[in-house]
């Protein structure tokens, strides 16, 4: 079989499931999952956001609540929590532009139009839009999580269902100038408690969905 086609079948197999059974998924699963969000396109390659993989059984069930009850959250082997930084500075900026030179072997200074280009791009948002745009970046890693767990055969469930405030109280986000935006759980599906388990994926038509023009 082609690449093409186990990436497709691997899409198809996926669903968003609503029961985990609690089995843990292999360590290499979880850390190629992990890859791919790190290596998620962003804009301006910023990343601006944090990943908290949340394994600890105490904090999933603390969340729980939080999370509009999902039993996912309790039964997955990790709930990864997207987290956006509350702000950009200039100093998350300098950081980026350093790690660009140490890793392409050229100055600071040669950084700085980018430098410049970033910042204005930044400071021509207020805050609120800055948070947005930020948030914006969280569904490309999401899209890539869940493309990455499809591909290793591990079930997830993307949700937008819970109480960002009260998330980012249980993990202390604020202090760390975070704040929630998505929640992806990963595990194992349980499929005589998932009313979706076996149901047939039901998307828009090609004709439909694309225009050529």
């Amino acid at each position: 079989m082609s690449l093409e086609g186990q990436f497709l079948d691997s899409l198809r197999w996926r669903y968003a499931v609503k029961k985990m059974n609690g089995n843990k998924i292999a360590a290499d699963k979880l850390n190629a999952i992990l890859e791919a969000i790190r290596l998620t396109p962003t804009s301006f390659g910023l990343q601006s956001f944090q990943v908290l993989v949340i394994e600890d059984e105490a904090t999933r069930k603390a969340l729980q609540p939080a999370c509009w009850n999902q039993s996912q959250i309790v039964d997955s082997s990790a709930v990864l929590v997207f987290a956006t930084w509350d702000n950009v500075t200039e100093a998350n900026v300098d950081t980026y532009m350093a790690e660009i030179a140490a890793e392409r072997g050229v100055t600071v200074e040669s950084l700085e139009g980018f430098k410049g280009f970033i910042m204005g791009s930044v400071n021509g948002l207020d805050v609120a839009g800055r948070q947005d745009w930020a948030k914006r970046q969280t569904y490309i890693a999401l899209g890539f999580a869940l493309a990455a767990a499809a591909v290793a055969g591990v079930d997830s469930t993307p949700m937008e269902g819970f109480v960002p405030a009260q998330v980012d109280e249980i993990l202390g986000l604020g202090a760390k100038g975070l704040r929630s935006s998505l929640i992806l759980a990963l595990g194992e599906r349980e499929p005589s408690g998932d009313y979706l388990a076996g149901a047939k994926k039901v998307r828009r038509s090609k004709e439909n969905l694309f225009e050529f023009i």
